[in-house]
């Protein structure tokens, strides 16, 4: 068993050459069930990984530019997306909200110093300094891949994409990620939403097979680290 503390996923270690280097980069994580599950069928999900996730979870905040995240996770759960559980810089903070259903008193659009980006139109209600950008896509489904573009050109070239499920399922999707950080918990919930939800596919040979690195985290929490550039295994 490793702990957080100590493990240096090579999603980590790409993720800050890619920085060093100015090359875009975009990975994901998603947290779940050994069956799969986000949440309970009623919405629930605090907690469903261990401590020594979360703390994992702060290192891949810690090591990028900007994190992502959708308006049903903003809405439901109200995160900050800061780095609190490690050494590291607050990345920026980006939302995408095409209606601007998750409205404006969320934690991560506080006026806090952090670069804060809406994937939407403004609202008066909006804390000061907010940035906005046209969501791509029109009133289509967000092409992630011109949106990463869009934050390179704003300076923030090494993206996590930390959630929603639809919000992973849909840059995974468009082939738009680099690295998928995939934590399963030692839990069965049975029901509720599930963690992708991807295209269907008639036979497995069309499945997405990447290569990865597999570690346990000491509160029994499994990690897989996909490298979704290099070819199948």
């Amino acid at each position: 068993m490793i702990a957080a503390a100590e493990l240096m996923l090579p999603s980590l270690q790409a993720a800050a050459e890619a920085r060093a280097a100015g090359r875009p980069f975009a990975l994901a994580q998603l947290g779940q069930s050994l069956d799969g599950r986000i949440a309970t069928a009623t919405g629930h999900s605090h907690y469903i990984n261990g401590v020594e996730a979360i703390a994992l979870l702060h290192r891949l905040r810690a090591c990028v530019d900007a994190v992502v995240v959708g308006a049903g996770t903003a809405q439901a759960d109200d995160p900050r997306l800061t780095v609190r559980r490690c050494a590291g810089t607050n990345p920026a903070r980006v939302l995408i909200d095409r209606r601007r259903r998750a409205g404006s008193a969320l934690r991560m659009l506080a006026d806090d110093g952090v670069r804060r980006l809406v994937v939407g139109p403004p609202r008066d209600a909006d804390p000061p300094g907010v940035e906005y950008l046209a969501p791509p896509g029109g009133d289509g489904p967000i092409a992630p891949a011109i949106l990463l573009a869009a934050l390179a050109e704003r300076g923030l070239g090494v993206v996590l994409v930390e959630g929603g499920a639809l919000t992973v399922s849909q840059f995974l999707a468009a082939g738009a990620l680099s690295r998928l950080c995939v934590l399963v918990a030692p839990l069965i919930i049975g029901s509720g939403p599930v963690g992708l939800a991807l295209p269907a596919i008639d036979r497995l040979d069309a499945a997405i097979r990447p290569p990865a690195t597999v570690a346990m985290l000491a509160d029994g929490d499994v990690v897989f680290d996909c490298d979704l550039c290099a070819p199948p295994a």
